[in-house]
C-alpha cells in the first residue's frame, strides 16, 4: 500500500508493459517503439472522477509527470489527460 494521495483532479497510474504484437512478423527495435499509452489507476484525487483504482485507462503520449515511489515508477496525470478507459 502506497502512502500517497493525489490532490484535486490528479490520478496516480502505473504504466502497463507494452504488448509485443506486430503485423507481418516484423521485429521493432526498442528505441523505435512508442511510449505505452495504457496504464492502471493506482489512486485518484479528492474530486469526483469517472475512474477508480484498478481501472485501465488510455492517456496522451506526452502526458503526465513521472515520479518514483518505493522504488517503482509511476505517472501523475490530470483528468484532462485521460482519453478513455477500457471496458470489460
Amino acid at each position: 500500500m502506497l502512502n500517497f494521495k493525489p490532490l484535486g483532479d490528479r490520478i496516480l497510474v502505473q504504466v502497463l508493459p507494452e504488448r509485443e504484437v506486430t503485423r507481418g512478423n516484423l521485429l521493432i527495435p526498442d528505441m523505435a517503439k512508442e511510449r505505452p499509452m495504457e496504464a492502471e489507476i493506482i489512486a485518484v484525487g479528492n474530486r469526483s472522477l469517472p475512474v477508480q483504482p484498478g481501472d485501465h485507462i488510455y492517456f496522451g503520449k506526452y502526458s503526465g509527470t513521472e515520479i518514483e515511489l518505493d522504488g517503482e515508477k509511476y505517472l501523475i496525470l490530470k483528468e484532462d489527460d485521460i482519453l478513455g478507459k477500457r471496458t470489460k
